[in-house]
């Protein structure tokens, strides 16, 4: 609507424009005849030169200059009538009035288009093509950038980008600009945390640390961020702490949650406690259930175990329940490289390998 009352607020000026002209009078109109003043003039320097108050070579010019100006005017009032003229003029006025809209209407409808909504050229430069790389993608990004520095949104969405690309300096800087430009929030703050941790190899710095705990000030239930500190009390070793973290965690986590099983290893690294395997049965049992179904029950469990062999790699047990879940569903090659995982975690423990080349025998996987 907006832009329709502006159009109209054009059409209406430039009709004005053309119209108001039109409906001035004459000048003839307004002020009288210019021939009877002219006339009159005439008598007036004829009366003034035969008293003497003007010379005779004065009264000849001004009788010359009154004369052309009569004959000017003369030929004015010969023009035609003013109803015809006030009829030429009306005509033009309803063409102006009818004929502009009309024309711009009739341009507008074919090429315009009020409804589109708002498409700046700043958002298409942020469309990404389907096959365009990723590299050129964030080019583009960190060019529009450093033409707006202050877009928080632009900052938000290269940073994630920028850390996945292993660029952990450049995503901590552009994590600090989206604080910086944008609204504080729990998760932004939780996000450079990691960042933080991942540029220093794992490890929760001092700095990282502070980020967490500005996380868990403004939510107190931030996932991540109650996470790693939880991860930062065990690298300073305090273990027991870490342990309240995550146990806090888990007591309040739904059953479903996708980061309990991640927890859970952490929880039992510091414990010492082993997190139950999946059983063989059941993993025997969803051979009998559709692909679907299937794979949402096989990928929790084999994922909840690797995720923990991983933490802990000398749990042969362990890794020889993964390997035999991964034989079940089929899939060789990832129980091959299970095995050389399990191989690389047990390296220099003897005994432990052994127990492993045991167990081996029972899977009919090649050790």
């Amino acid at each position: 609507m907006t832009l329709w009352f502006v159009f109209a607020m054009m059409t209406a000026a430039a009709i004005f424009a053309v119209v108001w002209p039109l409906g001035r009078k004459p000048r003839a109109e307004r002020e009288g005849s210019e021939a009877n003043v002219y006339k009159d003039q005439l008598a007036e320097v004829e009366r003034d030169a035969s008293v003497g108050l003007i010379g005779a070579p004065e009264a000849d010019a001004a009788r010359v200059e009154i004369s052309r100006r009569l004959l000017g005017a003369a030929d004015a009032e010969r023009a035609p009538p003013a109803a015809a003229r006030t009829g030429a003029r009306r005509a033009v006025s309803v063409v102006a009035l009818l004929g502009l809209p009309l024309l711009a209407v009739a341009f507008y409808l074919p090429l315009g288009s009020p409804r589109l909504p708002d498409f700046p050229l700043a958002e298409r430069a942020r469309t990404p093509s389907a096959t365009e790389p990723l590299d050129n993608l964030v080019t583009k990004v960190e060019a529009h950038l450093e033409k707006n520095p202050t877009d928080a949104r632009g900052w938000t969405v290269l940073a994630p980008v920028l850390a996945r690309l292993g660029r952990f300096d450049d995503a901590v800087q552009a994590y600090r600009n989206a604080l910086t430009y944008g609204p504080e929030s729990a998760e932004r703050r939780a996000d450079l945390g990691e960042t933080i941790a991942s540029a220093a190899g794992g490890v929760i710095t001092a700095e990282a640390k502070v980020e967490f705990e500005r996380a868990v000030a403004l939510d107190a239930n931030e996932v991540k961020a109650r996470y790693f500190l939880g991860l930062s009390a065990e690298q300073d070793g305090r273990p027991n702490d870490a342990a309240t973290i995550w146990r806090a965690m888990l007591d309040k986590a739904p059953a479903d949650a996708p980061w309990r099983p991640l927890v859970q290893s952490a929880l039992a690294r510091v414990t010492g406690a082993k997190m139950p395997a999946p059983p063989d049965e059941a993993v025997a049992a969803a051979q009998g259930m559709s692909e679907a179904d299937r794979g949402a029950m096989i990928q929790v469990m084999v994922d909840r175990l690797a995720t923990r062999l991983k933490q802990n790699g000398d749990d042969v047990e362990g890794w020889l329940r993964l390997m035999r879940a991964y034989m079940v569903m089929g899939d060789r090659d990832k129980a091959k490289g299970a095995l050389a995982e399990a191989r690389q975690a047990l390296a220099g423990k003897t005994e432990q390998l052994k127990q492993l080349d045991a167990g081996l025998k029972n899977l009919g996987l090649d050790g």
